[in-house]
């Protein structure tokens, strides 16, 4: 007789649910025979997610983290909860500290015996650069507060085939010939999401063995801003001339209002996103993480001059 998962029949409530992570955490709780609430300001984006549900495994609920009430509506009843928002727009303050806090302390009151909040790697309360770690950092503190056995977990950037990360990037690089590379020498340490998402099921299954920890979480590699650009113009098969950007236009390219990317996002960037070496990761969760390098060529065929079709690197495209 097959072993039961433990957290078959359980309800499990998502926040933010319907995001990149939450739909691969989905996916995941929704196999191992859990109940689902999908809690999020937009729930809608996640109807993707009926199909591989069972009759009554899944519902949906519109939650306003900024309010309560709203969160403690969306949480009551569950035994377990996920913690999954994060924004380097709006208030950050509402949406990844208090919002957090009150989750955790509505999963207290509810019964709930486990507990996940997913911060970031970096995330420290007294960083006065990055209102992002700042905040995570506070949401971290505020969890654990209310919810002392929660586990806490820092994931790196995390890629996937439906990501709007290497897909950003492999965009630009199928059109333009020559392209820059803003903090060209940060490192990263690119996580595939569902390592990420078996991850969180994996902390949610066993709060007994993973509660009270936190975890940072990074891919098996590690490589530079300009490494990437490289990679993925290799795997469509296009020669494309990188130049690397100085970190003061970068800096004055991150001011500019209507660009891609904000003066937080531009910090983080040049700090650099791998794991520090002092937090227990995916070893202690049994998990061995899975490398770009074995996705991207599939990946990137979509993006070739003739996709499937290409038989040998062109000289340009």
């Amino acid at each position: 007789m097959a072993r039961k998962d433990p957290l078959d029949g359980k309800l499990v409530t998502p926040i933010g649910g319907n995001g990149f992570l939450g739909r691969h955490v989905a996916e995941k709780l929704l196999a191992g025979g859990a109940r689902l609430r999908i809690a999020a300001r937009h729930p809608e984006k996640a109807l993707r997610l009926k199909p591989l549900a069972n009759l009554g495994q899944l519902q949906f609920a519109r939650c306003n983290v900024a309010s309560k009430d709203s969160i403690e509506a969306c949480v009551a009843g569950s035994d377990a909860v996920a913690y999954l928002v994060g924004t380097f727009d709006g208030d950050q303050e509402a949406l990844q500290a208090r919002g957090a806090g009150y989750a955790a302390a509505a999963a207290r009151a509810t019964g709930a015996s486990a507990f996940v909040y997913v911060s970031a790697i970096g995330a420290n309360a007294d960083d006065e650069e990055s209102g992002y770690a700042r905040t995570k950092g506070e949401g971290e503190q505020l969890v654990l507060d209310a919810f002392p056995k929660a586990t806490i977990l820092r994931p790196s950037v995390m890629f996937g085939e439906d990501d709007d990360f290497i897909n950003m990037f492999a965009g630009l690089i199928s059109t333009l010939p020559v392209l820059p590379v803003f903090a060209p020498e940060s490192p990263l340490q690119p996580l595939w999401v569902d390592d990420g998402a078996e991850a969180l099921f994996t902390a949610l299954s066993d709060p007994g063995k993973h509660g009270g920890k936190t975890y940072e979480l990074g891919g098996p590699d590690v490589i530079t801003m300009e490494a990437l650009h490289q990679q993925i113009a290799a795997a469509q098969q296009r020669k494309r001339t990188f130049v690397p950007v100085p970190d003061a236009l970068g800096s004055l390219f991150a001011a500019l209002p209507l660009t891609p990317m904000n003066g937080d996002q531009w910090t983080l960037l040049k700090r650099g996103n791998v794991t520090g070496g002092t937090l227990p990761g995916f070893d202690k969760l049994g998990i061995a993480p899975k490398p770009l390098s074995l996705f991207l060529e599939d990946w990137m065929v979509r993006y070739r001059t003739h996709g499937r079709f290409t038989q040998k690197k062109p000289s340009a495209a």
